[in-house]
């Protein structure tokens, strides 16, 4: 089978490796299956609309072009193989649900199709809730004075209101057209498919299962129902039919935990090498590439993605470092997360490189400009091995290249995404590592051959449990908001250490030092009138029981009268 297709009815004014067919004709191209096609005409499981934009404005030389066309198609390749979007469907009845005034509602009568769908009528002033999603809505609505519940598939709604706009199913004739909602309505009858948009990882969480709520970034930034938080159980609660597939979820979590399912971290790890030598211009679908027409001086290749906000800062770092280049980001609309991590890698760049990596471009003029003055960036190319590794692991392995054995100050992390710095107090540590088993990302560990503590700063999550969870009074504090761009900041650093306390009766190292003086210095006082009882404060647990039972013992033996021997 052949997996990519290049089809123009207008030709091709240069030939293209055999392993694409170019075809001017439908017939031909229709007996195959394809992977990748650069047009809609020909069935691919990928179209791929920036391989005809690339041709039609790069400036690259003939030869170039060649072999570029083909890079993107093998990008394409890499996308659809390693992709994590499953696909589902959805059955979708014909019960709609019209909320409109009556002059609205007749305009809607007159459009449709006679009896095409079971149409039920309200206005919007009773709509008191809406839940559920496309194909199993559930809307609540006063009907004279007193709650009525009707079950649709689908809902209209002229003018709609930000409680129809949170879940799937709702459609608003204002914000299109009533002839492009009600094509929408017939074609999500006949078939709704959805697909999987987000891959959870709760074991890394910083949310997932913790005492007091220390996350949830990504349950705040949704703009609809696809991730909410119960927080009695601090579980996370995933609707993937009513996902938009934005990612802006992704781009604010801390640990990784959550991963964009179209075009993962792995995946864009591996396309990016294959910009080695470009200049990465990353554009969103929804930016339509197709009539876009902008000059792209030599070496610019267009890196076309899904979602518009699901880029963060390791995945930036990725692609810029592995072309070697500054990138373009060409969107009408920057997430949350994504526009600290722009800011923040700019930072980062500035202080090395006196440029910024990323060049945001909102609109086609702000693009023309971004084109004329984006270049590579002399030796800011790294590659690295990036597989099996966790987000933050794979931004400070990044990032200590960049800063080497310099110290280049520190940059300010933003409000959607934070790095920090755990400090201890080490005279008040009593090393009961409580901290070390809150953190699931392994920035805080135990080192038992020195019996420390320590912390590695650089893929700290800021999550703050291991503050919520330390015992101790003014022991634990974190440095937030904070990448400190020096050697140190990458390695272990101890953070607090011990002596080993033993047992007063086997000589068994049991607890840290500390930890004893504490327990003795609060109970102490307590036992001073038995010598016994003092003593187990200084025994492991294996002597303890002995120490008890023989003092018994020997009290017993001592007590007894002549009359019991």
């Amino acid at each position: 089978m052949q997996e990519f297709v290049y089809f123009s009815d207008r030709g091709l004014d240069f030939p293209l490796p055999e392993n694409i067919l170019v075809t001017s004709e439908l017939s031909t191209a229709s007996n195959n299956n394809f992977i990748v096609s650069n047009s809609k005409n020909v069935h691919g499981e990928i179209i791929a609309d920036e391989i005809d934009f690339y041709i039609s404005n790069s400036q690259d030389p003939i030869a170039k072009k060649i072999k570029n066309v083909e890079k993107l198609y093998e990008i394409n390749a890499i996308r659809f193989d390693m992709a994590q979007d499953i696909k589902y469907t959805q059955k979708v009845s014909q019960e709609v649900l019209l909320v409109s005034t009556q002059e609205q509602k007749e305009e809607f009568l007159k459009s449709m199709i006679p009896d095409e769908f079971n149409l039920l009528h309200v206005t919007p002033e009773v709509v008191k809730s809406i839940s559920g999603h496309i194909g199993n809505l559930t809307v609540i609505v006063n009907d004279t004075f007193k709650d009525a519940t009707l079950h649709v598939s689908q809902i209209v709604w002229y003018d709609q209101e930000e409680i129809a706009t949170t879940q799937s199913g709702a459609f608003d004739p204002l914000e299109s057209s009533l002839d492009d909602v009600l094509a929408t309505l017939r074609n999500n009858i006949s078939n709704y498919e959805y697909k999987k948009f987000v891959v959870y990882d709760q074991n890394i969480c910083q949310y997932h299962g913790r005492n007091e709520k220390t996350c949830g970034k990504c349950a705040v930034v949704c703009p609809t129902v696809a991730i909410e938080r119960d927080d009695d159980i601090k579980h996370l609660l995933f609707s993937q039919i009513d996902c938009h597939g934005c990612g802006g979820c992704i781009s604010v979590c801390p640990s990784g935990a959550l991963d964009y399912a179209p075009l993962n971290r792995e995946s864009i790890y591996d396309i990016s090498r294959i910009f080695s030598g470009h200049i990465p211009l990353v554009i969103p679908q929804k930016m339509n590439v197709k009539g876009l027409n902008v000059e792209l001086k030599e070496n610019v290749l267009p890196f076309a993605i899904e979602g518009e906000k699901f880029l963060h800062e390791a995945t930036l770092l990725t692609i810029a470092q592995e072309s070697g280049s500054q990138v373009i980001f060409y969107s009408d609309f920057l997430s949350k997360g994504t526009k600290d991590a722009i800011r923040i890698l700019n930072d980062i760049y500035q202080k090395r490189h006196n440029l910024d990596a990323i060049i945001v471009a909102m609109d086609e003029s702000e693009l023309v400009d971004a084109l004329n003055k984006v270049n590579f960036i002399e030796d800011s190319r790294h590659t690295i091995n990036e597989l099996n590794s966790r987000k933050r692991e794979v931004f400070a392995n990044r990032l200590k290249n960049i800063v080497g054995e310099e110290d280049l100050g520190e940059v300010k992390t933003g409000e959607h995404i934070h790095y920090a710095k755990v400090n201890v107090n080490e005279a008040n540590c009593t090393l009961c590592l409580a901290c070390v088993g809150a953190c699931n990302v392994d920035a805080l560990v135990a080192n038992i051959d020195d019996n420390s503590l320590r912390i590695n700063p650089s893929i700290c999550t800021a999550c703050g449990f291991c503050e919520v969870v330390c015992p101790e009074k003014d022991c634990l504090t974190i440095e937030e908001d904070v990448i400190k761009l020096n050697p140190t900041w990458f390695k272990e650093q101890v953070l607090a250490t011990d002596t080993l306390f033993a047992c007063v009766e086997c000589g068994k190292e049991f607890a840290t030092t500390k930890a004893i003086e504490k327990i003795s210095s609060i109970m102490s006082p307590i036992f001073a009138h038995d010598p016994v009882k003092e003593r187990t404060l200084y025994c492991c647990e294996d002597c303890k029981p002995k120490v008890m039972m023989t003092s018994y013992m020997e009290n017993k033996n001592l007590y007894k009268s002549p009359g019991d021997m």
